[in-house]
């Protein structure tokens, strides 16, 4: 990870074309994510806003050459906790592998202070190493409640789809004609109520490919099959 290194207030804070280039995102959505969730967002906490004559002074500090451009008029920094908060909007697996890097490798590497004794250095590195601990909990916890992306749906619809329209017999069968729409809603009550969701997109990202082994698994109830079976034998009967 090499960053150009940005420290003001006493913490590392980075730009916002910075955050959209290591999480592989366009910047105008991170700006656009921001001002969707501005609420979310909290100045001192999340981000530093520099105007004026601090912008003024932050742009000519000789450390800070070449990080914003000369007729920039206002200035968002983001600290750890606003990365954090744009991962989880960006809600992908680049940003959350990214976000983990930026605690790691840039916003945890900070000079380490003078200690008088041994027992305050000790104190501090255990509170550091606390501190990482709870971070990675929280993105452990968020990465194992994603819910599916839009490609991850559309394999899980088009899986189904195939599934059920071999279960009635194809689409030329008298069964697809006639009861296919049964047969799908069965189908789906079936498997939002076997991961307990409203919808199917929102199934964790861990459930992907159990989701997968459902839809290959699945089969009509033994009711719905003779129904089946009745439709399509008139065929035979043709």
């Amino acid at each position: 990870m090499n960053l150009t290194v940005i420290q003001l207030r006493g913490k590392r804070v980075l730009t916002t074309a910075q955050l959209a280039e290591n999480y592989e995102a366009d910047e105008k959505l991170v700006q656009q994510n921001f001002n969707n969730n501005k609420e979310r967002y909290k100045e001192g906490k999340h981000f530093i806003l520099l105007q004026g004559e601090e912008l003024k002074a932050f742009k000519h500090d000789f450390e800070n050459l070449g990080v914003v451009k000369k007729n920039t008029s206002s200035l968002y920094l983001w600290t750890e906790k606003g990365a954090w908060l744009h991962a989880k909007s960006l809600n992908t697996d680049r940003a959350w592998e990214a976000y983990e890097l930026l605690v790691d490798e840039y916003y945890k590497v900070i000079e380490q202070p003078q200690y008088n004794s041994l027992e305050l250095a000790l104190k501090a590195a255990l509170e550091h190493e606390q501190a990482i601990k709870e971070i990675k909990t929280d993105v452990d916890y968020l990465k194992g409640n994603m819910r599916i992306d839009g490609l991850q749906q559309q394999e899980i619809q088009q899986a189904a789809k195939q599934s059920i329209v071999q279960a009635l017999g194809g689409k030329d069968s008298i069964a697809y004609q006639e009861i296919s729409k049964k047969v799908f809603s069965a189908f789906w009550n079936e498997f939002k109520q076997y991961f307990k969701v409203p919808r199917y997109g929102d199934i964790p990202k861990v459930k992907h490919e159990e989701a997968l082994r459902f839809i290959s698994l699945w089969r009509p109830s033994t009711s719905l099959q003779m129904e089946i079976d009745s439709c399509n034998s008139q065929m035979a009967f043709e």
